[in-house]
Order: C-alpha cells, then structure tokens, then sequence
C-alpha cells in the first residue's frame, strides 16, 4: 500500500479512500482495524486484486490482539512505514528491484521459520537459479513463448525462470492453497510481471490451463515445478484411469495411490509443447523405486523424454531433509536421444544453520557441467540410453574398476552407476 501510494499511480489505480495516506488518519482510532480492511479492500476492487490483496485480516484479535493493544500495534506499524527513509516517491535506478527483493527475502525467511507447512510455498533461489539455467530458455526468442509451473507457490520459481529469457516471456502458474496464490500474485506483481496468469486450484484433480478449441490441456513452451514430496493424497477428486487428460495414456501402470511423484512428473510431461523443455524437483528416490513407478520410469525413458539428471544435497528444502533431484526434461530431441547426462552434485555445499545451501561456485560447476555435457571423474557422465535399457547388465566403460553392476554393495562405489543401473531395473 505504501509503495504504490507513494508511486502515485504510476503501477496501479489509486481511488478515492484507497491509500496509504488514508491509513495514516487512522493512527489511534478503535476501529483502526476494520477501516485498514476496507480501504485495502478499495484499492483491491480498483486493480482487480479482492482475493490477492484483501487475504490479510487487520482486524484479526486473535492475532493482533484486541482493544488499545491492537490500536497501538497497528498505530506503530503504520508510523514505521510513514519514516523518511521508506519513501519509495522517487525513481528507482535501473533495473533495481528493492521492493521484489525485500518480498522474496521475507518469503525465503516464512519458508524456513514456519518448517514443513509452509516450506512449500517457496523453491530455494539457488536451486530455482540452476533449474532456470539448463532448460533453455536463454535461448526463446519473444514474448509470446510461455512458461508454466503447475505447482507455482510463492512465484519465486517462475520468476527466476523468467529472469533467464532475454526477450520477456508469457508466466502461467496454477496453485493448489488460495492463500498461496495470491501471495504468488503480488509475487509478480511486485516483479513487474503484470501480464502473468496465476490461477488458483488442484493441478491434477482440476487443471485450469486448457486449450479452448480442444479442451485439452494448454501445452507451454517451457516449464518448471517443485511439487510436493511424495503426496499421499495424489487422487482426490480424481480418477486417473479415466483421466480426460490423457496424462496417464500410454503407460501401462498408474502411479501408486499413496505417491504422488510420477503423476506430476507425467502431468509436466503432457503440459510440454512438442519441442517443450522444463526440469522438475523430485525426491531422488524416483530413480530407484519398483513396480509401478519403475514400468513408468522405463516407458519414459524409452520415449527420450529424460535430458539429463542432476542428484543435489541432502536438506536443501525447507520442510524436508531428503535428498533430491532435478529431472531435466526434452521433448524437441526426444526420438533421436541417446543417453542421459547424469550429474551427482550431493557433495557440493556448506551449512548454513540447520540447511544445507549451494554456493555460487556449486551453481556454476553444475550448470556449466550440464549445459556443456562435460563428463567429470565420480560427477557426471553421459549414459547411453542403450546401456540403461539393457535387460541383462549395465557396462561401466567409464569406470574400468568395475565393469558390471549386481547389487546394492556396488552402488556405494558410485552414485552415477548406482543411479544409471536402478533406472534399467537392476
């Protein structure tokens, strides 16, 4: 409010009654609290932002209190706010993003304070920083291509994946928690992506983006997505076997009723234009599970949809402290693709508190690696697909030591053939 109040509509539509300054005649007033609401409620009917804006209630007691104790709170709130040097009237410098930068800072503090319930709202920025980086959208040439994230939280995902598109480009984004939408609303806002579209909404049971002639799924240029780990509630209010959407069409299995990984995995994959790219969060236990998930996982590595796969550090999400991956997928060069580029990054970090946090010199070790396709001694490795799909035995050439993969024992010796010999099935 006293940003755009300060700006003088040069962002969005000041009404009458609608600004910070009509908040600062409030100071002491009993009713501070409900009048807080209703000129917050103008500015929100102005700019089409009820439901984004409005969310916060300023006249919560059991959150602020109640009587003069809610007064003074809100009193001092709005006096910290009226202080010279929080006047944002003036231009800022180019390229300059204080406002943004000051949200996503309270963001990524609300993700690591608030533990397991609210870390889903926000995607690590160094981990977001090297999804952007290897999916190519450095290379989109205009606007009008699209980027999507199906599970967008905060925003701060897509936003970072927008940063990397040197010609702008188009952000949608659905999210499952209303409260979360809206804060990925002002998210973008706040970032000066007007034009984005964040709908609100249950991904798998309901998806929002739809092509109009076909009624089927909108498919984007780019994509990104952190779901959530392993959700046990995957299915409700939806019946996979007779999914309109044809996202489990072509695999002989559904995904397991209480996991709900490869569903979004195949959910990002049906969303990808035919030349679509996108990477996605997942546990690194998508790698080596059994039965259903290893007939799906076969499936779409035979289709050549995997680029690449990087393993990261344990504890890096806020809410969880198993180890992930990201999957790098392609579509564009899926029939001619030969081998997945495989990276084990989980040795790369420091410790910051009771997190694990990826430097710079991490970040760039794993995107130059990837997007160089630079084979690295116990890093990375290029995998014939040919190799992971043989029924018999997995042939390391790259570690001569050892030639086969038999069991779990082996696996110790190296990730990469670990990983490389649980993706065929061994």
């Amino acid at each position: 409010m006293k940003y755009v109040s300060d700006k003088g509509g040069a962002l969005v539509e000041i009404p009458k009654g609608g600004s910070f300054k009509d908040m600062v005649k409030l100071k002491g007033q009993s009713d501070i609290g409900d009048k807080i609401n209703k000129i917050i409620g103008e500015l929100a009917k102005a700019n089409d932002l009820t439901g984004v804006i409005t969310v916060a209630d300023f006249n919560d007691d059991e959150k602020l209190g109640k009587g003069k104790d809610k007064v003074d709170k809100l009193s001092n709130l709005i006096e910290i706010f009226e202080k010279p040097e929080l006047d944002f009237s003036s231009n800022r410098a180019e390229n300059d993003d204080i406002l943004g930068d000051a949200y996503e800072y309270l963001m990524r503090h609300f993700a690591s304070e608030s533990g397991k319930s609210k870390g889903q709202f926000y995607t690590p920025s160094e981990v977001s920083r090297i999804m952007s980086k290897v999916i190519g959208i450095n290379k989109s040439k205009s606007q009008s291509e699209s980027l999507y994230d199906p599970t967008s939280g905060s925003g701060s995902l897509l936003l970072k994946a927008a940063d990397e598109a040197p010609h702008g480009i188009t952000i949608y984004g659905q999210e499952m928690d209303n409260a979360t939408r809206a804060l990925a609303v002002m998210n973008m806002w706040l970032h000066g992506n007007f034009a984005s579209e964040i709908l609100q909404g249950n991904t798998l049971a309901s998806p929002e983006f739809k092509d109009d002639t076909t009624g089927e799924l909108k498919t984007f240029d780019f994509a990104v997505a952190n779901p959530p780990f392993s959700n046990k509630s995957w299915m409700n209010g939806l019946d996979p076997a007779n999914d309109v959407y044809k996202r489990f069409e072509g695999y002989d299995n559904l995904p397991p009723k209480k996991n709900g990984d490869y569903a979004f995995l195949l959910h990002l994959i049906k969303s990808l234009k035919s030349k679509g790219k996108g990477a996605i969060v997942l546990p690194l236990g998508v790698l080596f599970r059994g039965n259903a998930e290893a007939d799906i996982r076969k499936k779409i590595i035979k289709k050549g949809y995997i680029k690449g796969i990087i393993g990261l550090p344990p504890n890096l999400f806020y809410g969880t402290g198993i180890a992930a991956c990201l999957m790098i997928l392609d579509k564009e060069h899926a029939h001619d693709r030969k081998d997945i580029f495989m990276i084990d990054a989980s040795k790369g970090y420091i410790k910051d508190g009771n997190k694990n946090r990826l430097r710079e010199q991490d970040i760039h070790r794993i995107v130059d690696t990837f997007n160089n396709r630079l084979e690295i001694d116990k890093y990375s490795r290029i995998i014939p697909i040919a190799e992971i799909a043989d029924p018999r035995m997995i042939i390391i050439s790259t570690y001569p030591a050892i030639s086969t993969v038999r069991n779990r024992k082996t696996c110790r010796t190296s990730k990469l053939i670990c990983w490389a010999a649980y993706l065929k099935g061994i």
